[in-house]
């Protein structure tokens, strides 16, 4: 199994004015003059980490991280009360990473998304194709209406039946038939405590299936106040618009990435983002090479799936 690069430090760093008050902050690292890979965090809202960095061979690339709207070191901070969230959509970061590749010079790049990452790297892709020269995507979610019922309409529940009922306490019985819908009520409850408790819910959720096995570890830092306010508005928000996307369009406009390479890495066991979606955009994109990894959930860095991530980008390089 492989291991991470060695952990380094980014060469360059700064706030890009996105518009709309918003300041996107980027990193670059690994190689100055080496090959342009960009790098997609999760949830939406999940913010890049230094652990991302290493997934690319910082002798041969140009590493780019960012955190999207919103969330990480991003500003404004999603999380706060009465945060205005109207123009944090999808359409708004496929934007936000154009204007930073025209910042920082660059001409073609490797986009690199996992879970919602993968979601925002495909939405990107189909729409400048010409600025993509592979697709590292991994856990893929598309938003489509059968992903997000498996998730959040009980499909996972029945394997996670007391992780759901953590999921379900915030949320009065009456609107329990439409859980995104209820937590977006709940997120923006007059009361404090209310959005705190929904959001630290929320949350822990996700952070409950992540791994193959359990990651107590994992499931406290989602449960900081500060970060789960801003990780559960941003990823609620989403949700509840159905990513500003129409029904099966990522699937569906797969033909626009005719002629891009791409390696699609898939836990057999990922709960959140079930194989059947990975299999359904490989169909779709004939370029495109799907590795199902037999001992795997939905997490980056679990052996299997980090070994592939790490082979797609070394293969590219």
């Amino acid at each position: 199994m492989r291991e991470l690069y060695p952990e380094l430090e980014p060469n360059a760093s700064g706030h890009l004015d996105v518009g709309d008050g918003h300041l996107v902050h980027w990193e670059e690292c690994g190689n100055p003059g080496g090959k342009p890979a960009v790098f997609l965090h999760g949830g939406p809202g999940g913010g890049s980490s230094p652990d991302h960095r290493r997934l690319f061979d910082p002798e041969a690339y140009r590493i780019v991280l960012l955190d999207q709207r919103g969330c990480g070191r991003s500003t404004p901070d999603a999380g706060a009360a009465g945060a205005d969230l109207s123009t944090n959509t999808t359409w708004h970061l496929v934007a936000d990473l154009e204007r930073l590749r025209e910042h920082l010079g660059i001409d073609r790049w490797q986009v690199f998304g996992g879970s919602w990452g993968s979601t925002l790297a495909l939405a990107y892709a189909q729409t400048h194709p010409q600025r993509v020269t592979e697709l590292v995507l991994r856990g893929i979610f598309t938003m489509r209406k059968s992903e997000l019922d498996w998730y959040y309409g009980g499909g996972a529940a029945n394997l996670f039946p007391e992780r759901w009922a953590e999921l379900l306490a915030p949320v009065p019985e009456d609107e329990r038939q439409d859980l995104v819908a209820a937590y977006h009520r709940l997120l923006r409850d007059p009361a404090e405590q209310v959005r705190e408790n929904a959001a630290i819910a929320w949350s822990r959720w996700e952070a409950s299936l992540i791994g193959l096995l359990p990651r107590p570890e994992l499931v406290e830092s989602f449960s900081d106040p500060a970060f789960a306010k801003a990780f559960a508005g941003i990823e609620v928000h989403y949700f509840h618009h159905r990513g500003w996307l129409a029904e099966g369009q990522l699937i569906d406009n797969a033909h626009r990435l005719r002629g891009i390479p791409g390696t699609i890495v898939q836990g057999r066991y990922d709960v959140i983002t079930p194989a059947a979606t990975a299999w359904d955009l490989a169909g779709a994109w004939p370029e495109a090479e799907l590795r199902i990894i037999p001992d795997a959930g939905h997490a980056y860095d679990e052996p299997g799936i980090r070994t592939a991530l790490l082979e797609a980008t070394d293969a590219y390089r």
